[in-house]
């Protein structure tokens, strides 16, 4: 079983997937590292799952400036190309091939490493949320993906990246946001802490162009929010559920421990709500959904 818990994982943090500290020690004799190599720009390309998508052009041309005067100090993380022979695709160090581009420099060096197309993505990902270079957006689709493609728990990254389980899930209900707020917050607009104070709110994109135009706080923001929904929270009347409806209900709230409505439309449609107290909620039914239970 310890050998087991050696594997390779998320829990063991970006330096150890990308082999820069050895898990397992060896005797100081031992053979150090291979060291890195250079290859034509042209043979190397971006991975195409990068969850980084925005390279803001200020900070590129900064980096593209440094690299005129000094070089490229680290080497680029790379795999073998899986498609196409003697090329090679990015693992991680896409900013400076991009700048290295912009400063005309032809040969960068790498560091060849292992890795199969899960473990590419996992890496991407962790880079750039442990540097804290994702804007709130990517970190949130991210997240997403390590869950969806990867079977991870918020519970489960919230330990292996040091970040709380409640700040995974308020990123990832940004996803829910109208793709015009989710663009104010890609831009900068708009922080976080605006986003989800709209999530709730009737109307996210009128509030979000009033919290651009005017620069509202964000307690305006979420007073605005909440002045807006209060019509929304009145009581009204509801028409009458069958007896085979209610008990319907009943099975579902106890199956699941959460409260659980359906309501029908004459046209045969209708809508399944279920209501959650709190966030760790929220993720016990994420995963009573993932798991096909």
């Amino acid at each position: 079983m310890a050998e087991k818990r050696e594997k390779r994982g998320l829990g063991r943090g970006l330096s150890a997937l990308m082999a820069d500290v050895d898990l397992n020690p060896r005797e100081p004799t031992a053979a150090p590292r291979r060291a890195e190599q250079y290859v034509p720009v042209e043979r190397i390309e971006p991975n195409p799952d990068q969850p980084r998508r925005d390279f803001e052009p200020g900070a590129l041309e900064e980096l593209a400036a440094s690299i005129r005067e000094k070089g490229v100090i680290q080497p680029l993380i790379v795999r073998k190309h899986p498609t196409k022979p003697d090329h090679f695709e990015i693992v991680a160090g896409e900013r400076r091939w991009r700048a290295a581009q912009m400063a005309k420099v032809h040969e960068l060096p790498i560091i060849l490493r292992e890795f199969n197309d899960t473990e590419v993505l996992e890496v991407a990902i962790i880079e750039n949320i442990q540097r804290a270079d994702l804007n709130p957006l990517e970190e949130a689709l991210a997240y997403k993906q390590l869950m969806s493609r990867f079977g991870h728990t918020q519970e489960k990254l919230a330990e292996a990246l040091s970040k709380s389980r409640s700040h995974i899930a308020n990123l990832m209900r940004l996803l829910q946001l109208p793709d015009e707020v989710q663009t104010y917050l890609r831009e900068g607009k708009l922080s976080a802490g605006h986003a989800r104070a709209m999530i709730t709110a009737p109307d996210p994109v009128a509030l979000a162009r009033q919290a651009v135009s005017k620069s509202l706080s964000v307690r305006d923001v979420e007073r605005l929010a909440k002045k807006s929904d209060a019509p929304e929270r009145a009581p009204r009347p509801k028409p009458q559920k069958d007896a085979d409806t209610r008990a319907l209900e009943g099975d579902l709230s106890a199956t699941i421990g959460m409260k659980v409505a359906i309501e029908h439309s004459s046209n045969g449609s209708g809508k399944l709500v279920v209501s959650y107290d709190d966030l760790e909620a929220l993720d016990r039914l994420c995963q009573l959904l993932s798991s096909g239970r």
